[in-house]
């Protein structure tokens, strides 16, 4: 039922679990009608981009990763197809923890290697896909480690001075007895393990955001556009674009800059887009 993985070596059978149920309330109307996981993020969907980083390490398909799903779970669902397990928590999000928590069964005794789909990270020392490798750096296979940068000035809530990253790395001990009921990794298995002298902090040595609100959301795809214009191929633009994403099928007449325009969206002549997030539906939604 487990796979190893291929980079790097982990000590203990590994699965991944990318988060994919949060209602993504913050990012709002842009997740009115689309799953927070499933917006895109330099053309390719948040979620998408945490199934491509655990395939880095070696962890693809059903038996070695699941997706929960919640908040308009069907077009998840449909998105994953037979990529991953499954795992639809009917009644709305559970938390991390209760996510993992539900898991149990198909977990079957391994560790997991846990992240969240709105997570954009960057790490451009190390290949495609593995820029989270280093959490399995000299790992014994007994402790919880989580992917850490220092926190910002004034920033609450960290863990010794720095703060979650998207992943963390949790053995199957600290898994084997978390409760199919709404609750967080902060709760239950972080805090713990950091009383136990369990966690190891990993700092992370990229670039990561948490796109959970439209500004950061917007930084994300400018990052990703790295500067220049990143636009899909059928994508059409007969007006101005600087520094933006233009999503499939949408169409630039205007004059955008420092925006994205997600897929089928329309920038009309005469228009003019900056620092805003452009919808299918027409939504301009600023950052």
């Amino acid at each position: 039922m487990t796979a190893p993985l291929t980079a790097p070596a982990a000590p203990v059978p590994v699965c991944g679990v990318v988060f994919a149920a949060g209602e993504g309330t913050r990012l709002r109307p842009l997740t009115a009608t689309l799953p927070k996981a499933l917006c895109p993020v330099g053309n390719l969907p948040l979620l998408d981009h945490g199934l491509r980083r655990l395939a880095g390490l070696g962890l693809s398909g059903p038996a070695t990763v699941a997706v929960n799903a919640a908040y308009l779970a069907g077009q998840v669902v449909t998105h994953v197809g037979d990529r991953a397990h499954l795992s639809v928590e009917e009644d709305g999000p559970i938390g991390t923890s209760g996510g993992l928590g539900r898991l149990r069964p198909w977990l079957d005794g391994r560790a997991v290697l846990a992240g969240n789909a709105d997570a954009y990270l960057h790490d451009p020392a190390r290949d495609p896909g593995k820029d989270i490798a280093a959490l399995f750096d000299g790992w014994s296979g007994d402790t919880v480690r989580m992917l850490t940068l220092p926190c910002r000035p004034g920033e609450a809530g960290g863990f010794s001075g720095q703060r979650f990253a998207g992943f963390s790395l949790i053995p199957w001990r600290y898994l084997q007895d978390l409760a199919d009921t709404d609750s967080s990794l902060v709760r239950t298995v972080w805090r713990p393990a950091e009383a136990a002298g369990d966690l190891e902090l990993i700092t992370y040595q990229g670039f990561y955001l948490d796109t959970g609100t439209p500004a950061d959301y917007l930084a994300a795809n400018l990052h990703a556009a790295a500067g220049g214009v990143l636009a899909d191929p059928s994508a059409r633009i007969t007006g101005s674009v600087t520094a933006s994403v233009i999503g499939a099928g949408a169409h630039v007449e205007g004059s955008v800059t420092r925006s994205v325009v997600l897929p089928g969206a329309h920038v009309a002549a005469g228009e003019t887009l900056t620092d805003v997030i452009r919808t299918g539906s027409g939504l301009t939604i600023p950052a």
